[in-house]
């Protein structure tokens, strides 16, 4: 069938049922709905047998969906109906949930369902649980759905509140006044609640030294306790520990409230915005090993399974700043010296990497400068990964991966892949040429041709599509707690495997053989001439498409190989 996607914005939702549909056979096209007029268009350029919404905030015309059929995806059980669903499911402590697929009508979520899939709520932050359990029903309900009107039999049921599969309500939005923390009388699981019912977006509005911030992302403490509820009591790599009445909670990132008339404010590491009132604040380290064994904050945790270490790291957003590049460097290399035989790479659920930190950039004094120091950063960290010669190295992409976040990956010997997993392998929508290595490790896996294609079309690459092309070796089925048994398994078994030996002698060989054609060393200069280009050169388009990025607006324009609106048909 020819599918035309409408969402608010190709986020990791809409291109995982963009990849979905496109395996299936379907030609898939996407609008992003920037205003009705672009809608109509859309539909009138592609004349689509359907229409999916993944991702919508706002109503579609209704000319379009009174002749059109046209589905919503909502995030909620059949009945539920709100802009914040999710927000209530983890505020409330909800241990199954749902996506429903319903039919576009005047009233909004209150159109006849095609399909609804339930789902368990995971202990976690709202933009996990919707990346993660939340995507994999949203596919199967979307699949299911496309199925039955491609069949032409099914008729939807409208939405009925008599029937006892009906368990959703109307709600209202989340706002501040629901999400608003008592420090005095909030206990540590009512915190933990508010704070991941909001930790992408819009965060909680709290108050501290005298001003107001959105506090984004928690994670409980096992050790530290404070005498005052709601104080700072401890730091750890920009994170904030926050005391409860009951124990203590990390804070990964803070967001100053705007000003009226100021400037747009955005996500940064909490010590970072708090930077100046934090002097009497003690920072408390924790190794990746002792945190592996704990239930505390840390970025980085490492833990060793037979001859098997597992190095796992989680970034928020999977973006990595130059502190976070050398943290995980730094952890690597540790890790790179226990006498291990295997390691694998990656977090445990979620994001495996999207590369450098935007927002840091945006918020440092120079931003070209610590751009260029970041790249550096991450292309120390994969050359550090791309000269292990005594261990095989396995990249485990549990969640999505994109740009330098994704070359990372590459650089293992390889790549095991979640088959929910995403995979952006390009720069271009930011205006850069990339470094990371990439010229090296992208085409020796798929060739320069499809190297060439994949970084130049921009499109999302599902798990299935990237199996074939050689971009991962291996993927595997389940949820995240099933892929990382898997992983766990796999690992060991390679680890104790008869051809280990003869695996690393060969990849010993193949390494002085590629250094002997090519040195690494002229890989990355290559690539750091281009993008020393793409930081300080004039005309690049890289520092208005990254502040557009970070401020959530459309740019003015885009870089100038880019030629043609890029996902709108594939």
């Amino acid at each position: 069938m020819r599918i035309l996607l409408i969402a608010s914005a190709f986020n990791s939702l809409t291109q995982r049922v963009h990849t979905e549909l496109r395996e299936r056979g379907h030609t898939v096209a996407v609008e992003l709905a920037l205003g009705d007029d672009a809608v109509r268009a859309a539909v009138a350029r592609t004349d689509p047998d359907l229409i999916v919404c993944p991702m919508l905030t706002r109503a579609v015309p209704r000319d379009v969906w009174s002749t059109r059929t046209v589905l919503i995806v909502h995030p909620g059980p059949k009945g539920d109906r709100g802009p914040s669903s999710l927000d209530w499911a983890i505020h409330e402590d909800a241990e199954e949930w749902g996506v429903t697929v319903l039919q576009a009508v005047e009233e909004m979520d209150a159109g006849d369902i095609w399909a609804s899939v339930d789902l368990a709520v995971e202990r976690c932050g709202k933009s996990e649980l919707y990346r993660g359990e939340v995507a994999d029903a949203a596919v199967d309900a979307v699949l299911l759905a496309v199925q039955r009107h491609a069949g032409g039999l099914f008729t939807p049921d409208p939405l009925d509140y008599d029937r006892p599969d009906v368990r959703g309500r109307l709600r209202p939005y989340h706002a501040q006044e629901f999400r608003r923390i008592d420090w005095a009388a909030d206990d540590t699981a009512t915190v933990l609640r508010k704070l991941r019912s909001a930790d992408s977006q819009p965060g909680v509005l709290d108050e501290m030294f005298g001003r107001e911030y959105f506090l984004h992302g928690g994670h409980p403490e096992d050790r530290l306790r404070g005498s005052r509820p709601g104080a700072v009591i401890a730091t750890r790599d920009g994170a904030i520990c926050r005391a409860t009445t009951d124990g203590a909670v990390w804070i990964p990132q803070l967001r100053p409230r705007r000003t009226p008339g100021g400037p747009a404010t955005y996500k940064l590491p909490a010590a970072t915005v708090l930077r100046g009132l934090l002097t009497a604040v003690r920072e408390v380290p924790v190794s990746p090993a002792d945190a592996a064994g704990r239930q505390t904050w840390s970025e980085i945790r490492y833990r060793e399974e037979g001859d098997a270490g597992f190095l796992e790291f989680s970034f928020a957003g999977g973006a990595m700043s130059t502190d976070q590049c050398r943290r995980l460097l730094a952890a690597y290399q540790e890790a790179a010296e226990r006498p291990t035989s295997v390691l694998v790479l990656g977090a445990a659920r979620d994001f495996f990497s999207n590369g450098i930190h935007l927002n840091v950039i945006e918020a440092a004094p120079f931003p070209a400068l610590e751009s260029w120091d970041n790249i550096n950063a991450m292309d120390d960290l994969v050359e550090a990964v791309l000269t292990t010669t005594d261990k095989i190295t396995v990249s485990a992409l549990a969640g999505n991966a994109a740009a330098g976040g994704l070359m990372l990956a590459l650089a293992a010997d390889e790549v095991w892949c979640r088959d929910s997993a995403v995979l952006n392998p390009h720069y271009r929508l930011m205006g850069l040429h990339g470094s990371e290595y990439w010229t090296y490790t992208l085409p020796r896996r798929v060739g320069a041709e499809q190297a060439g294609r994949l970084t130049s079309a921009a499109l999302p690459v599902g798990a299935a599509e990237a199996a074939r092309l050689g971009l991962v070796d291996r993927t595997a089925g389940g949820d995240a707690a099933g892929f990382r048994r898997w992983v766990l398994a796999e690992a060991t078994a390679l680890a104790g495997s008869a051809e280990l030996t003869g695996r690393l002698v060969e990849k010993k060989r193949r390494r002085a053989e590629d250094e002997e054609t090519k040195p690494l060393a002229e890989y990355r200069a290559e690539e750091l001439r281009e993008m020393h280009r793409n930081f300080y050169g004039r005309g690049e388009a890289y520092h208005e498409l990254r502040r557009a990025f970070v401020h959530k607006v459309c740019p003015v324009r885009t870089p100038e190989h880019l030629t043609e609106p890029v996902g709108r048909e594939s």
